[in-house]
């Protein structure tokens, strides 16, 4: 079931049922509650560009709030993708099956985006699940509101294909450490760069993420443990 923020949380707006969606998705206004939110969303996007203050709010003004409890699929295969996400609160996985296993493709956290980015901006239906980690709380925007911004503002349009050239950067740069790096040196190179996943994700989903059998991802765990400072050598 989804989860409903309490008027006390400071939720002002009302809730809207958008079609083919299991969750009730509350517009963004500049209350207590959403300033938080729209802070992180800003820091996010000035990586990318500096959008003036009225930029921005003409940005926010399109962006929907929703709220996921753990386990709850956000797609399904079949399903076109509606909304780009931005994590404010929780975690996030994405995968496809691959006979009876599960292929885990992206694990998002807070201030990071999560989204069947093929079925979104082409419309197809979607090859993969989305499902949440945690209870989650995410910041989304649809394609119909998105390609409105990039018609309206050229500096928006500018942030979406940044962003879109930082995804496929990622994705190339992952898909050749999966091809160079065997399965201890992908293993110590996660435990380095997010040691924080490696207690907020089960094991079997991080062996999956890290293209190894969970046996093996147990074992360099063990071994991590008895020699905490492999890490440093690794690095060296």
């Amino acid at each position: 079931m989804p989860r409903f923020p309490s008027p006390a949380a400071g939720f002002f707006s009302p809730a809207v049922l958008l079609p083919g969606q299991d969750s009730y998705t509350f517009l963004v206004c500049f209350s207590m509650f959403a300033a938080p939110m729209l802070d992180m969303l800003r820091q996010y996007v000035s990586r990318y560009v500096a959008l003036t203050n009225e930029e921005f709010a003409f940005l926010a003004e399109k962006v929907l709030v929703r709220s996921f409890d753990k386990r709850q699929q956000l797609l399904r295969v079949g399903e076109v993708e509606q909304f780009m996400n931005f994590v404010v609160k929780g975690l996030v996985r994405m995968y496809f099956i691959k006979g009876r296993t599960e292929v885990i493709t992206n694990i998002a956290r807070e201030g990071e985006l999560i989204s069947s980015s093929a079925s979104f901006l082409s419309g197809d239906p979607s090859c993969y699940f989305i499902e949440t980690l945690e209870p989650t709380m995410m910041l989304s925007m649809s394609r119909e509101h998105l390609d409105s911004l990039y018609q309206q503002s050229f500096s928006v349009e500018r942030l979406g294909r940044l962003i879109t050239t930082q995804f496929v950067l990622q994705k190339e740069e992952w898909e050749l450490e999966c091809m160079r790096l065997d399965a201890r040196e992908r293993f110590l190179r996660f435990v380095e760069n997010d040691p924080d996943l490696m207690q907020r994700v089960p094991q079997k989903y991080l062996a999956s993420y890290l293209n190894m059998k969970p046996e093996t991802f147990s074992r360099l765990k063990h071994l991590l443990r008895k020699r905490p400072g492999v890490i440093k050598s690794f690095q060296t």
